[in-house]
């Protein structure tokens, strides 16, 4: 921790007036961010507007598409970022979570930032943090304050588009503080949540659907009738276009490890086939969504199909059924609507491939209830189960416990990530194919040790 003795204001410091004598270098920023959970709570919108204002207003000039939704956010914010990057726009993405390095949140044409970027953004804001305490006003939010650096880092960057994923819900997120965004993206609703954002699916997506602006197009999955009744009636409320998605707007003509062939069957695109680098099938419906933005926009932005071909055939996302080795995929699914997403695809390729189970959650999720989920339909030729999430851990015995309960009874426990992922490969072998499903914060770990060059 930054010691206040170097007359540096650290997180956890009470005496929040201290002046910031000495400036942080990257380490110690970051460190920072990471330590604001600790002192700060939750801002309202009305917070983020005045502090963009009194940052100059970094969000003017650029062309916004704002994405929401409780899965599929991230995968439909990287189809559009690489579209548009191959269409000639220099495309900034705002994301989160991040698994390996912070910097991920911020990118440029598909490319994290330096961490030279990172600093002189985190200074800015840092700066007018300072001041708001000074005054007694309110800390930035972790959240907030990272939104903030996004907008500085973008602005000082001169992107023609921000592609801008929400955090938690929508009415009440930080990112609702930029009022005039081009579309407006929501993606599937479903139980995640639920005490910030309601225990109801209309609730939900009433939550979600409060990123609508008047007048803006809304692009939305319309495959629950439920939450699609709730955002169609908000857009028609706020006299915004909207364009429904659904999956019967597609054909699948081919899915293998290799990927996807599909069709997006409508006017605008015609009979084009368009090929996805991953496996699950939800990836069309991410991608179908994507596609349609595109067609809502192209009186703003003309993008060629083939551009838009391979922008589908090049976008890579972090954690969303990825393959990050041969026959090795990540998926950071750990809500209900994620968890069977995953059984959908591992059903498919399980009647030709033996399956190996590499699984980890942390304790604010149902993880029984996923591993019910998980074993109902998918028989493994190994489970192992190991622990990630600090303090947010479950003991990787009390985990194989429940896998053994729920029926599957050679369920091995392993608590250091590292032997565990390595047992794993072991298991998969050369013709298997390695599923490492549960947490996020299991998706980073794993994508460390493959920097480190564990299972190459």
């Amino acid at each position: 921790m930054i010691q206040c003795g170097r007359s540096i204001c650290c997180p956890d410091c009470k005496n929040l007036k201290t002046k910031w004598w000495i400036k942080l270098n990257y380490t110690e920023a970051v460190e920072y961010i990471l330590n604001v959970p600790k002192f700060t709570t939750k801002n309202k919108p009305e917070h983020t507007v005045e502090l963009l204002k009194r940052l100059g207003h970094p969000e003017c000039g650029m062309k916004v598409i704002h994405v929401a939704g409780t899965n599929g956010k991230g995968s439909v914010c990287a189809f559009l970022s690489e579209m548009l990057t191959l269409a000639g726009k220099k495309t900034a993405l705002f994301t989160s979570p991040h698994l390996v390095v912070i910097n991920e949140r911020f990118q440029i044409n598909e490319k994290n930032i330096d961490n030279d970027t990172f600093l002189r953004a985190f200074e800015k804001v840092k700066k007018l943090a300072d001041e708001l305490v000074a005054e007694g006003s309110y800390h930035p939010t972790y959240f907030e304050f990272l939104f903030l650096m996004g907008m500085v880092i973008f602005a000082d960057a001169n992107v023609d588009y921000v592609i801008l994923e929400t955090g938690l819900g929508g009415r009440l997120d930080a990112t609702t503080a930029v009022e005039e965004p081009s579309a407006c993206v929501i993606t599937s609703i479903s139980f995640d949540h639920m005490q910030y954002l309601g225990n109801t699916i209309e609730a939900i997506a009433g939550e979600k659907a409060g990123i609508i602006v008047p007048g803006v197009p809304v692009i939305y999955d319309g495959n629950n009738p439920a939450a699609a009744g709730v955002i169609r009636a908000r857009a028609q409320e706020l006299g915004s276009p909207y364009f429904e998605v659904k999956r019967e707007d597609t054909k699948i003509i081919r899915n293998t490890r290799a990927g996807i062939d599909f069709s997006y069957e409508n006017e605008y695109y015609g009979n084009t086939v368009f090929t996805l680098p991953f496996i699950a099938e939800y990836q069309v419906m991410n991608s179908s969504l994507a596609l349609k933005t595109i067609e809502v926009l192209k009186d703003q932005v003309k993008i060629p199909v083939e551009a838009v071909r391979k922008g589908l055939l090049e976008t890579r996302w972090q954690g969303g059924m990825e393959t990050v080795l041969p026959g090795v995929i990540v998926d950071g699914a750990h809500n209900e609507d994620g968890v069977e997403k995953f059984v959908e695809t591992a059903v498919h390729f399980q009647k030709d491939y033996p399956l190996t189970l590499l699984f980890s959650a942390v304790d604010d999720k149902d993880y029984t209830d996923m591993i019910r989920t998980i074993l109902g339909k998918i028989s493994f030729h190994h489970v192992i189960v190991t622990q990630v999430g600090g303090y947010r851990k479950v003991p990787a015995e009390k985990l194989a416990e429940i896998f053994r309960e729920k029926g599957c009874p050679t369920a091995e426990a392993c608590e250091d990530v590292e032997e565990a992922f390595k047992k794993a490969l072991a298991a998969k072998g050369e013709d298997g194919m390695l599923f490492c499903v549960g947490s996020l914060y299991l998706v980073g770990e794993i994508k460390t040790l493959i920097l480190q060059g564990v299972g190459k």
